[in-house]
């Protein structure tokens, strides 16, 4: 599956607005920005550049460009680097012109899309650099900041790696407790089967290799293979067969991703995409 172009990377809409207008309201309060507001003529123009200050992975411009544009319509936001695209430290990423209050006000509500999906960014594509040319794609999990998932997902994609799933909602996975909540992987199964949609897909997380034969005994279409070491993993793979698909989750790190990589598993999980990222840092910088 061939990952999209950095051009064809962008968030929905509706998406933005509602995270800009919210993070914009909560930097904004009930009076405005009393500083700016104070010093700044109405009419005053500027023009600035965003400038990454380490190489990394952009992703988020649309974010900022919307903060910006929420307080000044008439902005020009001019991207330098498209989202997935690579910048180095000193970098331009993107140059704005646009009324002085904005680019002052909106500053940090677009510098903090921008840094913390550009981090995402950068660690899932250095995950991916790591086990390129194995077959193995690299997920993110949902392991992720509350009410941001969906904004550091795409980040994970600009990265080059692929979504789990987003929620509870979209796809099954059984777990050791659903399993023992429901007497047992047979029982569990069946009353999935009974309700879920039949485009809903099924994952069963196994511990073992015991489990993963029982698991393999019904009709489900991947295994998450949970904290198993490189040979464990290798011999799961190998009873598999390619009839279902293969993840390994819990304890990668960019140290041991290639080796677990080389297993023949299809997809390695890894949680600290999103819940261990360093934010990529970057600032605004006045023009003349």
């Amino acid at each position: 599956m061939s990952e999209p172009s950095p051009a064809t990377l962008r968030l929905p809409p509706l998406l933005v607005e509602r995270a800009v207008t919210a993070a914009l309201e909560e930097d904004l309060g009930s009076a405005g920005d009393i500083t700016t507001d104070a010093i700044v003529p109405a009419s005053a123009q500027d023009n600035a550049r965003i400038v990454a200050r380490k190489p990394g992975v952009v992703a988020g411009l649309d974010l900022a460009e919307a903060a910006f544009r929420a307080l000044d319509p008439e902005a020009r936001f001019t991207r330098v680097v498209e989202d997935g695209g690579k910048v180095e430290a000193s970098g331009t990423i993107a140059r704005i012109s646009a009324k002085t209050r904005a680019l002052l006000t909106g500053e940090r509500t677009a510098l903090n899309f921008l840094n913390r999906l550009s981090g995402i960014a950068t660690l899932t594509s250095a995950y991916v650099a790591a086990v390129e040319g194995t077959g193995a794609r690299i997920a993110c999990t949902r392991k992720t900041t509350p009410s941001l998932r969906a904004l550091e997902k795409y980040a994970v994609r600009a990265g080059g790696g692929v979504n789990h799933r987003f929620g509870l909602y979209d796809a099954v996975l059984v777990k050791d407790n659903h399993i023992a909540a429901s007497g047992g992987l047979a029982n569990a199964l069946n009353m999935l089967r009974a309700r879920i949609g039949h485009l809903v897909k099924i994952e069963v997380e196994v511990d073992t290799l015991d489990q993963l034969e029982e698991a393999l005994c019904f009709p489900i279409d991947a295994v998450l293979l949970d904290n198993m070491d490189v040979e464990t993993l290798k011999k799961a793979v190998a009873l598999v067969k390619g009839r279902v698909v293969t993840e390994a989750s819990g304890g990668v790190t960019l140290e041991n991703v290639r080796e677990i990589a080389m297993t023949g598993v299809e997809v390695i999980s890894v949680g600290a995409l999103t819940h261990a990222a360093r934010s990529l840092d970057s600032s605004l910088e006045w023009e003349e």
